[in-house]
């Protein structure tokens, strides 16, 4: 249990330390929350714009931590041998894997207290008046998070750390235009429509605009984001090279 506390710390202390981290994680998703609260030029299709950003950021935020944030940290370890000495160590893959499980879910804790402060402090008021909305919100992330990091770390355990961050980062600006965060997925093409449906960033997105705010959810979200969740993981576990 030490071994792990302390490789969980340590795992913390690096987002925390390093401002690109911070900026991916903390900074662009309060900057896009903050700015198009304030300047209302997306077609949001509500009366303040921030009651369709909020829920829109909080999904942005996870994908943020558990894919790119993990899989850029990750993929560097990996092409510089780290995560082979340290699974070599007492310390163990398992115990490893859980400490940056547990890492991506306390930075996790911490985007959602600022992001849902600042959103309150603009106007916002969440739309989920039932715990079982609140409940649905909390399962959304969770397998957001599983999905994401699946993805992440797919890439992360077979390119090479330069081109993983790439992808990474590519990667991230797609699902973010066509995952319904900042630009609602009606207004897109219909067969850019159909696409954004299957992503995980649409599916997460999708539903927590409908437990936090006033969206209906498409039925097909939650077995999208279900399969994602199981199938990600799994394709990362099967993939992933250690060195």
């Amino acid at each position: 249990m030490k071994r792990l506390v302390a490789q969980t710390r340590h795992e913390l202390l690096l987002v925390l330390r390093n401002g690109e981290q911070l900026l991916l994680t903390l900074g662009i998703p309060v900057l896009l929350l903050v700015f198009f609260s304030l300047i209302d030029v997306l077609p949001t299709g509500t009366d303040e714009p921030v009651d369709f950003l909020a829920p829109g950021v909080l999904a942005l935020a996870v994908m943020s931590t558990a894919m790119v944030s993990l899989g850029i940290g990750t993929g560097f370890e990996r092409s510089y041998h780290v995560l082979k000495r340290l699974g070599a160590t007492p310390l163990g893959r398992p115990r490893l894997v859980a400490a940056k499980a547990l890492a991506v879910a306390a930075v996790e804790v911490l985007q959602f207290v600022v992001i849902i402060g600042v959103a309150v402090a603009l106007g916002w008021s969440p739309g989920g008046r039932e715990a079982t909305d609140w409940l649905g919100a909390v399962a959304a992330v969770l397998l957001g998070t599983a999905a994401f990091a699946g993805v992440g770390l797919t890439l992360a355990g077979r390119l090479r750390g330069e081109i993983n961050l790439a992808a990474q980062n590519a990667l991230y600006l797609v699902l973010l235009l066509l995952g319904g965060m900042v630009i609602p997925v009606a207004e897109l093409p219909s067969v850019l429509r159909t696409v954004a449906e299957v992503l995980p960033s649409g599916a997460l997105a999708d539903v927590l605009h409908g437990m936090l705010g006033n969206d209906r959810i498409n039925p097909s979200s939650w077995p999208v984001l279900g399969g994602w969740a199981v199938g990600a993981p799994v394709l990362a576990a099967t993939l992933f090279r250690w060195d």
